[in-house]
């Protein structure tokens, strides 16, 4: 009757216990990233009696969020974000909620540690956006030239007419000039002098263009050097090809364009993201782009014993063996950016649960009510009534 009482107090004690995991779970299902446990029961040595022998990590992924916000990111597949706190320990999580701080370093929104990329020497850095956040002027160095030019009788009583054009260049720095181009009709057969001006009016380049029956000749193409702020920079002029550029067709008016196909000044992030493989991408223009760090990913051998700390981040006191790698590579899962993971908890299985628990805790207390009145009923009989 004794060890029947003690048996049923340690089913109170260890349907309690499961109980606190059980909420605990409940109470973090909208905790990103999280992972539910489970309470493993085992029998007390010696046979009588039951005890929670530990808890199991559950590895089942949560579903995905899209967030909107380009620094989030959720892992599809095997892998935890690697985070840095400033003592310089390692932490691991699912939950990607991210954010740049005031420094331009990436870090997580709830404890402030620094997301780490991976290098390709396989080290670990954080990641700082300051080296990213402008891209560095290019000067102009290639401008398309199309169109028509019409060609006329030209006579010393009827000459031609300059077609003027402009265009608009970078130079070194990033600064604009205004160029204008003067095209010149110097004979009967389709020849035209090509003069260049800059703001000032001075002109920095003369050459021929020439057509034969409407069509360009060789050479196509017209180089000059320009020289600001103490640099000087080449641009050509491309005519195109005599199937395709600048034509000096009859019936047609005169409409020649100059596109400028390169050079820009200097130009801020207009958007981020990173792509299934942990990059940073980062956008300053509809055609500059650039590539950023890399995010690194950490697995471990067996997800299940590891343990969760403050419900987001594993508890580096069950991380015996862990390896970093790349998204994409190997085991490790791919990144989907502007989304986070939620929690793994399913309601119903932890209902279910509590339901198992609840049976197990009225059937532990009704077993010690009827060992508590066997006891009283056996002193009572001791007394000689």
């Amino acid at each position: 009757m004794f060890q029947a009482l003690f048996n049923s107090l340690s089913g109170l004690f260890s349907f309690s216990r499961s109980l606190d995991t059980v909420s605990n779970n409940v109470s973090n299902m909208n905790t990103p990233g999280f992972r539910g446990s489970d309470s493993f029961f085992a029998n007390i040595d010696g046979g009588y009696g039951t005890q929670i022998a530990g808890q199991g990590l559950r590895p089942q992924p949560g579903d995905m969020r899209q967030t909107g916000t380009p620094t989030d990111m959720a892992v599809e597949g095997e892998g935890y974000f690697v985070l840095r706190d400033r003592s310089g320990e390692l932490h691991y999580t699912r939950a990607g909620q991210f954010r740049f701080n005031d420094s331009g370093v990436l870090v997580d929104t709830a404890t402030g540690y620094d997301v780490m990329a991976i290098g390709a020497d396989g080290g670990l850095t954080q990641i700082d956006i300051n080296a990213y956040r402008t891209m560095e002027a290019k000067p102009t160095t290639r401008v398309k030239v199309g169109g028509n030019l019409v060609t006329r009788t030209v006579t010393t009583t009827s000459p031609a007419t300059p077609i003027n054009a402009t265009m608009t260049v970078y130079d070194t720095v990033g600064a604009t000039h205004a160029l204008s181009v003067v095209f010149l009709q110097t004979d009967n057969i389709g020849n035209y002098s090509l003069t260049i001006k800059d703001e000032t009016g001075f002109t920095v380049h003369t050459d021929t263009v020439r057509f034969s029956g409407g069509r360009l000749l060789t050479p196509n193409v017209a180089s000059f050097d320009l020289s600001y702020a103490g640099k000087t920079q080449e641009i050509t002029l491309d005519f195109g090809t005599s199937t395709s550029g600048l034509t000096a067709m009859t019936g047609v008016s005169d409409s020649p364009k100059l596109s400028v196909e390169d050079g820009h000044g200097v130009l801020g992030i207009s958007s981020m993201a990173f792509d299934d493989k942990g990059i940073l991408r980062l956008s300053y223009s509809s055609t500059e782009t650039r590539e950023g760090q890399r995010v690194a990913l950490a697995i471990f051998p067996n997800e299940g014993d590891l343990r969760l700390a403050g419900g987001r981040m594993l508890d580096n006191s069950s991380i015996r063996e862990v390896e970093h790698g790349r998204a994409g590579q190997g085991r490790f899962g791919r990144i989907s950016g502007g989304s986070i993971e939620l929690s793994n908890i399913d309601l119903t299985r932890e209902f279910a649960d509590m339901i198992i628990i609840q049976r197990g805790y009225q059937a532990s207390s009704r077993v010690m009510t009827v060992s508590n009145e066997m006891i009283e009923q056996l002193y009572n009989s001791t007394r000689g009534g």
